[in-house]
């Protein structure tokens, strides 16, 4: 589909708008940003001034990792970070499938008073009888998705898995991965038939596709990897974030001159 749209000249989000979005456009997108990850060596300090630098950035959500440590160390890693977010912005959390299902609630239950954004993949995936339980318990949003590729998982997932999309519930599938834009448009379609809201819907995955996607198809947001993923990762050099929102390139296609190291790279290999 990047191919078309460099062959129409138009940007990738304003094709997708069109084929499948009745000709709507948005003109910017949401974007929080995936960071908080664990490092050798990494304090509670350093923490907190990552968080600092991409507030300063401009960001007004951002998420960090769960898992890694015991609930009491995680439990104080964000109580640290919510000092720093404060007023400024929301919090999620991610604990990239790490639990079981008895210490996914203790978690969630942990976790409660502090009013996150979401809870992201507190089981694992295909474990929708887990989630149900941790929803159950959780009054807080969840959020899922990232590794359930086909449409059939994804309407097994709001079947079963007692995700609540009135309560602010977030489903990130990965497009690329879900057997490309035509299906993942097709798993919209599901969704849509069983009252899932677009704004519901992150695509996962912190690039300038992911961007047009979340723009074209009119999703809730785009997610952002500073520093992560080296040039694969990001948007193009002059993307500049106001109030947490980008705006969507002009550039035809993907838009990868853009970016420059990434450029540079993809012309090596068509070399």
């Amino acid at each position: 589909m990047g191919r078309v749209a460099k062959i129409e000249g138009k940007p990738l989000h304003r094709v997708l708008a069109e084929r499948y979005n009745d000709g709507r456009v948005l003109d910017k997108v949401f974007c929080y940003v995936g960071g908080g990850w664990y490092a050798p060596g990494k304090t509670t300090r350093d923490l907190q001034d990552e968080m600092r630098r991409h507030l300063d950035s401009g960001y007004t959500m951002v998420k960090m990792k769960i898992g890694g440590a015991t609930l009491a160390e995680d439990m104080a890693r964000i109580e640290a970070v919510k000092t720093v977010v404060d007023n400024r912005a929301e919090l999620a959390v991610d604990a990239n499938s790490k639990f079981g299902r008895d210490e996914a609630i203790a978690y969630a239950r942990a976790m409660a008073p502090y009013k996150l954004r979401w809870y992201e993949e507190p089981c694992d995936p295909l474990d929708f009888a887990a989630l149900k339980d941790i929803s159950d318990a959780y009054d807080g949003a969840l959020s899922t998705g990232e590794n359930l590729f086909s449409t059939q998982d994804v309407e097994n997932l709001v079947r079963f898995g007692g995700l609540k999309a009135d309560r602010g519930d977030v489903i990130q599938v990965d497009p690329p991965q879900s057997y490309g834009i035509v299906q993942y448009a097709r798993t919209l379609d599901m969704l849509k038939r069983h009252g899932w809201p677009r704004s519901g819907l992150f695509p996962h995955g912190g690039n300038q596709m992911s961007l047009h996607i979340a723009g074209g198809f009119g999703l809730g947001g785009a997610e952002s990897y500073p520093g992560v993923f080296g040039a694969f990762a990001g948007f193009a050099d002059d993307a500049k974030l106001e109030n947490g929102y980008l705006k969507l390139p002009d550039r035809p296609g993907i838009g990868f001159e853009g970016q420059a190291a990434l450029y540079k790279i993809m012309r090596e290999l068509a070399a």
